[in-house]
């Protein structure tokens, strides 16, 4: 999963969860208001009841004061106005069949579900009452006695968290939406040092980093930038060491074969003129002595035949000689014989100008792969097309294709002489090969830069 993603959902969950917690907040903050709205509603009345009590007192000074109240003038619109929605309000003591004072409860919006009714109830409980004497002075005043309706206090908390639940919503989208936007542009650098190091396993050692912003993407930048820089610099240090080292094997294979000329080349020689003489000279009665000869003549010859082409492949390659076109031509036709299956080769684009270890890797890479496509398929048509692509990033291609069938991937991880050799080769000229299935057999496939 993305980190982009991971950190939405993470941030969402907060969001969820911040949402739950403030409508809890809410509910249980609507729900005790309704303990001070009776409270409050307990203290008004009451103070309202003792200004009335002590106002009878005075103008009606002639009645007693356990007959001034209740009066029937407490049960005003003045005291209903004092009265809290959701909440009523007794006097004590209680008249004979009188109700208790209510607040207006219609306003106070939609009835709420029966689960959150009940969560409530269950949770939180009932709202205790209130009771609050009209007047210290007197405990003959009597008494009011406040307390909320429970359905209207459940009704209100409702009401409450619809009410602050919306505007809540409304500015967590809109945070998770600026946070998500914010986590995104935050981290959209992250793509270029993840597409650098994909460059970076596909050769290009020094991608190319904007500069960051953010501290620890600037740190990690910096990071790829130096691997990418040792990378090169370990690149461009196996490159030249194969390169050495491949120059010091040109050498030793030039040196071993002016040994095999000089010291095999001759003595072979020597013994097809003795084994010549032997023959010559015999006398008619010694057939068998003659025969031996003769043999030895034709085994002397065979090895004499494998020299020279054992010679021909440690010398300079004709590639160095006679070019790249002409050693291929060469090569290919020194390899067609009439038994063996037919070679076709496709030269594409201007190769005379193409020298150095570009011509003598493509050389090495095609007479190996000719060798090979003769030695041990079935072959009976083996294709050789070199290409040279122009442009900025020009390279050659060498494409040899055969229909002896066979099988790709041992052949892809073998660690054969033949093919590490063409490895380390292409390697050297920081080129690429490719060993795949073709329709009816195998397609080796090397791509060398012209700027080697």
């Amino acid at each position: 999963m993305r980190l982009v993603l991971q950190l939405i959902a993470r941030l969402a969950l907060i969001v969820v969860l911040c949402l739950a917690t403030a409508a809890v907040w809410v509910t249980i903050d609507a729900y005790r208001s309704v303990d001070r709205a009776t409270a409050a509603t307990a203290d008004r009345v009451s103070q309202a009841l003792e200004a009335l009590y002590w106002r009878e007192l005075l103008l009606r000074s002639s009645r007693r004061s356990e007959h001034l109240l209740p009066v029937p003038e407490w049960r005003t619109i003045e005291t209903m106005k004092l009265i809290a929605p959701g909440i009523c309000v007794q006097f004590q003591p209680q008249a004979a069949f009188e109700k208790p004072l209510c607040g207006q409860s219609k306003g106070l919006g939609q009835a709420p579900p029966h689960w959150f009714a009940a969560t409530v109830q269950t949770l939180l409980g009932d709202h205790a009452a209130v009771a609050q004497s009209i007047s210290a002075r007197s405990t003959t005043a009597g008494t009011v006695s406040a307390i909320a309706d429970p359905d209207a206090a459940i009704q209100l908390a409702w009401q409450r968290i619809q009410d602050s639940f919306g505007v809540a919503l409304a500015m967590a989208l809109a945070i998770g939406l600026l946070a998500s936007l914010a986590i995104a542009h935050a981290l959209a650098p992250a793509r270029a040092i993840v597409a650098a190091l994909q460059r970076m396993a596909d050769g290009e050692h020094r991608p190319a980093l904007p500069r960051f912003r953010s501290m620890e993407l600037a740190m990690i930048g910096q990071a790829v930038t130096e691997l990418g820089n040792r990378l090169a610099q370990a690149t461009e240090q196996r490159a030249a060491l194969t390169e050495r080292l491949l120059d010091i094997r040109d050498d030793e294979r030039r040196a071993l074969a002016r040994e095999l000329h000089d010291e095999f080349g001759q003595n072979l020689t020597a013994i097809l003129a003795f084994a010549s003489t032997i023959e010559a000279e015999s006398a008619p009665q010694h057939k068998r002595v003659a025969q031996d000869a003769r043999m030895i003549t034709q085994a002397v010859t065979h090895l004499m035949a494998c020299l020279r082409g054992t010679l021909s492949r440690l010398r300079r390659p004709l590639a160095e000689e006679l070019g790249l076109e002409a050693g291929l031509i060469a090569l290919t036709e020194n390899c067609q014989h009439a038994a063996r299956p037919t070679i076709r080769l496709d030269l594409q684009g201007d190769l005379a100008d193409i020298q150095g270890p570009v011509a003598v890797t493509a050389y090495r890479v095609a007479q190996e792969c000719l060798t090979n496509a003769l030695r041990h398929a079935t072959a009976s048509e083996i294709s050789l097309k070199v290409e040279r692509r122009s442009g900025p990033d020009g390279a050659l291609l060498i494409c040899i294709e055969d229909d002896g069938g066979g099988d790709a991937a041992p052949l892809a991880q073998s660690s054969g002489f033949g093919l590490t050799g063409i490895r380390e080769r292409i390697a050297a000229v920081g080129g690429s090969l490719s060993i795949v299935s073709a329709t009816r057999g195998l397609s080796v496939a090397a791509t060398i830069p012209l700027a080697a």
